[in-house]
């Protein structure tokens, strides 16, 4: 198993929101709280240090994490350069990756990645969220070494996150129990639809 002081959180808030209007999407209101917000909440307290991959509103993303790092390379270059940021950035043997816009992750995502990678030999370099039909490959696990295979990588041009994890030893982490909670928001209206179902979800738990 992995001790909390070998591992470190990172959000990957550093994408252009395209799909909302060029809006930062990690700071776009939803129940109360930025995205980002949520997705703090599913890391706070079971990490050595939390990061916050941005490459604009630095200073907003600061409130929420110890540190905010941008991309290693200008020019927006999509969430394999981020992660290849936080794996240089960080300062323990493990990075534990997740997106702004999945608010509805499961509270105990860290601890079941965690038990995951160690599930059978232990030896696994990444570990990818499965949510029973397809893999999440922005909710992972993985060793920092890797940092320097991931800068030739993408020296040669590679910007797909599975073909690089495929170069790996990985593994996938079953959550088919809960394959809502990997709902990621791209635009208005899956955001106002999300919010609309927790609410609802909310309403019944109280009765």
């Amino acid at each position: 198993m992995i001790p909390t002081d070998e591992l470190t959180g990172m959000i990957l808030a550093g994408g252009e929101g395209r799909r909302m209007g060029g809006r930062d999407k990690g700071l776009e209101p939803f129940a109360g709280l930025p995205l980002v917000g949520h997705v703090v909440k599913r890391l706070e307290g079971q990490v050595a240090e939390l990061l916050i991959n941005a490459n604009r509103n630095a200073d907003a993303y600061g409130f929420f994490a110890d540190r905010v790092i941008a991309d290693a390379e200008d020019g927006f270059k999509g969430p394999l350069m981020g992660i290849y940021s936080g794996l240089r950035a960080a300062n323990t043997p493990w990075l534990l990756v997740a997106p702004c816009d999945s608010p509805a992750l499961p509270a105990d995502l860290v601890a079941r990645m965690v038990a995951g990678i160690a599930s059978d030999n232990g030896n696994h370099d990444i570990a990818v969220a499965y949510d029973g039909e397809r893999l999440h490959p922005v909710v992972a696990l993985l060793r920092t070494s890797l940092a320097d295979d991931l800068a030739a990588t993408l020296a040669e041009g590679e910007r797909k996150i599975d073909r690089w994890y495929a170069r790996h030893d990985w593994c996938k982490v079953d959550m088919s129990d809960c394959p809502d909670a990997f709902a990621n928001l791209n635009t208005e209206e899956e955001k106002l639809r999300l919010e609309s179902v927790l609410a609802a979800a909310s309403e019944k738990v109280a009765k």
